[in-house]
């Protein structure tokens, strides 16, 4: 265990995560979600843990990106779902705009991705894709 990190980053997650660059995507994948199929660099597996609690722990290490979209949704035809809803809240956007995108061109967006989280998500349309943004350099 590492003092002051989300005990949800495991070693293994974390090393995905630094190894991104800014604008690479994560994909935090539902249970339902074909994540074994389309990860094509890492796969991480969370089960037990909803997708929103995932991109919590995310955010806690990771920037969004500014230069272009930040946070991808499957769109619904239902509508937003409550699990959408959180993961918004989750991302932190602070005002900035999510995008709805068509579910065949998600999974096409999720295959170029450099890491996918499968979650033990069960609510449907709980996926959600996040770009790193550029990491602020901290003073030494």
């Amino acid at each position: 265990m590492l003092l002051n990190l989300d005990p949800v980053l495991t070693g293994q997650l974390l090393l995905a995560l630094d190894e991104m660059g800014h604008g690479n995507a994560v994909v935090i994948a539902d249970a339902h979600f074909t994540a074994a199929a389309l990860a094509k660099k890492h796969l991480v597996d969370l089960p037990g843990l909803s997708s929103p609690r995932v991109l919590t722990a995310i955010r806690s290490v990771l920037v969004p990106d500014t230069y272009g979209p930040t946070l991808d949704l499957m769109e619904c035809p239902d509508g937003l779902q409550p699990v959408q809803e959180e993961l918004i809240e989750a991302a932190r956007l602070d005002g900035e705009p999510y995008r709805l995108i068509e579910r065949f061109a998600f999974y096409d967006m999720a295959a170029e991705a450099e890491l996918i989280i499968r979650t033990g998500e069960t609510r449907i349309y709980g996926n959600a894709i996040f770009r790193k943004g550029v990491t602020p350099v901290m003073p030494a």
